[in-house]
């Protein structure tokens, strides 16, 4: 006996206290203050676990938009056949997936999927030709036999449900279909039919799919059969017949047939959910008061209290039928478990704005499921329907469908583990692609795909049927040992760093700047006032590293940061504003020589770029911009005197340089990537014969790298794709520098098909023998800088986001967690994937993650995202030295600071003042441990780092040593103006 059942039975024996305890009015509404303070971003993250043992794996399908034969062996017409062929409608149901001809092929795709349950609905019509008993159709019925019988066989259990949208037609023409009250017995009469004839072998039952749409669209705004609209009130006198009707066909199988059958009933109702606007309480009550009028509508009377919503009943007063007591009593408790409807059913694209009281629709089920444990007291809840769709353009490849079936069942398993609410099964909709209602075959929801241009109507399966088949075998997401956090440490050189792309610069120093002489005004209010006319002898004093403030105030600051590396790129354009060494200025290269030699000073290497990419706007300077920039030949040698310059001047204090940063822009012309390579390579190439031996140090360049991974990967065609993107857009600088010297066969091969096919000039330049000797071979290090991941596939679904030239589409996984920049979800084991990859065309190679850091939003200094970002990618990378062999030598952080890099900094700014974000401490941490320690090891032992001279000294108390000059340049001057003064009076004196 179900709640509902006992519910009654109480009842009849007059014991109304033991009814089952109805949740307190409005409980949900506390949910979406508790979801606001659940820990973000961890909350957010994929859960790995399984469902509960002998939890409900089902599939399911509705008459109209599979069964077709329309009109075969006696079925009579339906609402939507009529519906179909009015107004505007271009096509029908009539064959829809033509299940009614291939029960074989639907048992087949069920076996395939291992599925448990599948829910499907008997055709009213189909049974009842005119919807009443007096029509019954002997070879409806056998249709439905024989599915049935079927199941039994490969032992899935049948889900039925009584009425899926398609009322006999003659009963609208009648009667006016479910505006008209003798409705309710009407549908007791079918459903006693149903039940007496196929009760013996099924368990769960739905007396009516979604009475929202039903009431709504069908008899409101018309959009779904049978199209009637203009009477505002007309809805909810149908959601009242569709309540008695489901409670008059639950009554029935409760008396006459639950004790020798032993099924459960319920009403499936569908909502979206939603969330506030404004975080204000008001906007919480709002988004009740929405869910209220699409799933409360019917639910509260079920599982409350026999009734309304009060918020309806406030808003819609004498529009709103109402129940007597004696109906309520009959109403409430007339259902055994709560069957919920989720997706992209008309319920969650309500159409009428009014619908949602100002406030935001969202696809989040782990709420709903929530919200309806709270609102009706933790009934078990069956999902009966969820999913989402694809184009009607798209075949086999439905990467869209698939990952938010991934999302969906995802967030049910977090609302069973976290949120302990009481799932007993999920329902992935659908078995086929169909007739999908007001959009006909513009989308697609079958997880197996209908050709419907086919005579046989051929059925193949998608990948997302391949998904879910995998994840009903695993019975959910099983840890793997690659998902569980990795315990260790890196090697005691390991380098720590922090990028930025650039530094602050200002090369007026700051002290000793003022000649001014300031008297002291002891007797009054102890200011310092400048004297008018006197200014203090010139000092004729050099200036010192020590005395630009912003310096010192930086490299204070990365001091603060425990780092021993710090990166950033030079302003070629400032260096030389004329593209000539001759003008080149003098001022700023002696100030890039101080910020430097400074960070020498606190032991913190200098990682120093030549030329930083910067995408569209241009960073050469103007004339050679004007010149042709990198189009033309004298920029590379222009670039190459350039790095000769910077060598000079700055290599006594850079161990490590980076020729060119992210040159490897997906937009860029190859040209322009032909000759960004040579420039590279004659950079290196005199920074090795003329200052290598000298200076001792290292050059490369970075490329940026984040990670391409198959969509879905269950062959080895699937691989492909990805494959061909990291060629273009790694292998295309990488390979002639680090492989072969010369590009990627894939990028010649797939562009010379390519320029075949749409005659695009996609020229990639070839490289004479001259030149790839002069390339191949030009680095000390891999550096790569890495942020995100995306996924690929060889399909189209989303033109915005399909690559024409690589022919790929690009999607994400709508279970990442997403970060404030668009298109960058945080994906940490992008980064093993991508430094594993490196080494296996490379082996061996020395490999530094150069850049690596997510965007948050600047004003929140307890930057919860990026504590999580850094913790997880760097823990990634451990993997990836411990576990996969990579020869990682660095790891650093983007950013430094706000100032520079707006929403990737560990320092953020209010106004002039320099604040620690809360992520800093973090990265110090992790820094302090070099790595993830396990707890109980022996700490590691590493050889200190040398002190570079005093200059550690001197910036810890630079504020003293400042005090101190300041102090004794005033002593100074004021002894000089007393001895004159002194002596210029005693001159007067012997005059007189």
């Amino acid at each position: 006996m179900g709640l509902g059942g006992l519910y009654h039975s109480c009842k009849r024996l007059g014991v109304s206290q033991l009814q089952w305890t109805a949740a307190a009015p409005g409980a949900g509404l506390h949910t979406w203050d508790r979801f606001s303070k659940l820990p973000y971003p961890g909350d957010k993250a994929f859960l790995y676990d399984n469902f509960p043992d002998k939890f409900m794996w089902a599939v399911g399908t509705a008459a109209y938009s599979v069964e077709g034969a329309w009109e075969k062996d006696g079925k009579g017409k339906s609402i939507w056949d009529t519906f179909t062929r009015g107004e505007t409608r271009v096509s029908r149901g009539d064959v829809g997936s033509d299940s009614y001809h291939n029960i074989p092929g639907d048992l087949r795709a069920l076996q395939q999927l291992g599925v448990s349950h599948y829910r499907f609905s008997l055709s009213w019509p189909r049974i009842f030709s005119n919807g009443t008993k007096e029509s019954y159709n002997k070879k409806g019925v056998e249709y439905y036999k024989n599915l049935i019988r079927g199941l039994k066989e490969i032992k899935v259990q049948p889900v039925v449900t009584l009425y899926h949208w398609d009322l006999p037609d003659s009963l609208q023409t009648l009667f006016g279909g479910w505006s008209n009250s003798i409705m309710v017995e009407l549908f007791r009469e079918y459903a006693d039919f149903c039940f007496k004839t196929f009760g013996s072998d099924v368990k769960f039952w739905i007396t009516i799919d979604n009475p929202f749409v039903v009431a709504w669209h069908g008899y409101g705004t018309g959009v779904v059969a049978p199209g009637i609209k203009n009477d505002s009130d007309l809805p909810f006198r149908v959601g009242h017949n569709l309540l008695k009707a489901h409670a008059a066909a639950w009554h029935l199988y409760d008396e006459r047939y639950r004790s020798s059958q032993g099924g459960r009933v319920s009403m499936a109702l569908a909502s979206h959910w939603i969330k506030p606007s404004r975080t204000r309480q008001e906007n919480s009550k709002a988004c009740q008061c929405s869910l209220d009028f699409v799933l409360g509508w019917f639910a509260r009377p079920l599982f409350v209290d026999g009734d309304y919503p009060p918020c309806m009943k406030r808003n819609l007063t004498h529009r709103l039928p109402s129940f007597t007591e004696a109906e309520s009593l009959y109403v409430n408790g007339t259902a055994d478990f709560f069957a919920l409807s989720h997706g992209p059913a008309l319920s969650f694209q309500l159409i009428n704005d009014s619908l949602r009281f100002g406030q935001t629709e969202d696809l989040g089920l782990r709420m709903l499921l929530y919200w309806v444990r709270a609102e009706y007291n933790n009934p078990p809840i069956f999902v009966v329907e969820s999913g989402w769709y694809g184009s009607g353009n798209t075949k086999t490849k439905d990467a869209k469908h698939m990952y938010y079936l991934k999302r969906f069942i995802m967030e049910t398993l977090k609302a069973i583990r976290f949120d302990r609410v009481n799932v007993i099964g999920y329902t992935a909709w659908s078995l086929l692609d169909g007739y999908e209602w007001y959009r006909e075959y513009g989308i697609r929801r079958g997880l197996f795909y209908v050709d419907f241009n086919t005579p046989d109507l051929k059925r193949e399966p998608k990948t997302s049927a391949t998904f879910f088949s995998k994840l009903i075998e695993k019975n959910g997401f099983p840890q793997l040992p690659e998902n569980r956090p990795a315990q260790g440490v890196f090697p005691c050189d390991f380098a720590w760093g922090v990028v930025a792309n650039s530094i602050q610069v200002d090369t007026i120093p700051t002290q000793f700047a003022d000649p001014s002489v300031y008297i002291w005004n002891i007797s009054g209010n102890g200011e310092l006032k400048k004297v008018p006319g006197v200014l203090a002898p010139p000092m004729h004093r050099t200036h010192h590293c020590a005395d630009y403030g912003s310096i010192l105030q930086q490299v204070s600051d990365m001091h603060r940061m425990q780092i021993s590396h710090f990166h950033f790129s030079l302003n070629w354009s400032s260096i030389t504003p004329t593209g000539r060494m001759s003008d080149a200025n003098e001022t700023l290269l002696k100030y890039y020589d101080c910020f430097v030699s400074e960070l020498q000073k606190v032991s913190i290497t200098p990682v120093v770029t030549l030329w930083h990419h910067t995408g569209k706007l241009s960073s050469l300077p103007a004339p050679i911009e004007a010149g042709g920039g990198w189009q033309s030949e004298e920029t590379v040698q222009a670039f190459a005197d350039y790095a000769r310059l910077c060598f000079q001047r700055l290599g006594a204090h850079v161990k490590l340089w980076i020729t060119l940063n992210e040159p490897n822009d997906e937009d860029l012309e190859y040209t322009v990537g032909h000759q960004l390579l040579r420039a590279h390579a004659l950079a290196w190439h005199i920074y090795d014969s003329e200052f290598r031996k000298a200076q001792g140090g290292k050059a490369s360049l970075v490329l940026h790298m984040d990670w391409v991974e198959p969509a879905f990967s269950f062959n080895r065609e699937d691989v492909e794709p990805a494959n061909r993107v990291l060629d273009f857009r790694v292998g295309w600088f990488a390979e002639p520098i680090f492989g072969s010297g010369d590009y990627p066969a894939v990028m010649r091969s797939w562009l010379q098909q390519r320029n075949n096919i749409d005659l695009f000039n996609y020229h990639l330049p070839t490289f004479s023998n001259e030149h790839r000797l002069l390339v191949k071979g030009t680095y000390d290090f891999f550096a790569i800088s890495h942020f995100t991941t995306s996924m690929v596939y060889d399909g189209v679904e989303d033109k915005y986001t399909f690559k024409d030239k690589l022919q790929v589409q690009l999607i994400s996984d709508v279970t990442w967690i997403m970060s404030p920049r668009r298109n960058s979800p945080v994906v940490p084991w992008g980064l093993r994937k991508a430094l594993n990859w490196v080494n296996s065309r490379y082996k061996g190679v020395p490999i530094y993650v150069m850049a690596n850091g997510v965007q948050e939003d600047i004003a929140r200094f307890k930057d919860s995202l990026r504590i999580y970002y850094l913790y997880n990618y760097i823990n990634e990378a451990l993997k990836a030295y411990t576990l996969d062999g990579v020869n990682l030598k660095g790891y650093f952080a983007y950013a430094f600071s706000d100032r520079q890099d707006p929403g990737f900094g560990m320092y953020g700014h209010v106004q002039e003042e320099v604040i620690s974000k809360s992520s800093l401490a973090h990265y110090k941490n992790i820094i302090h441990h070099n790595g993830f320690p396990a707890p109980g090891t022996p700490q590691q032992q590493c050889p200190l780092a040398p002190v570079h001279g005093s200059g550690h000294y001197v910036l810890t108390k630079q504020p003293v040593i400042g005090f101190l000059s300041v102090v004794s340049s005033c002593m100074l001057i004021t002894v000089g103006l007393v001895v004159y003064y002194s002596v210029k009076r005693h001159k007067l004196t012997t005059k007189k």
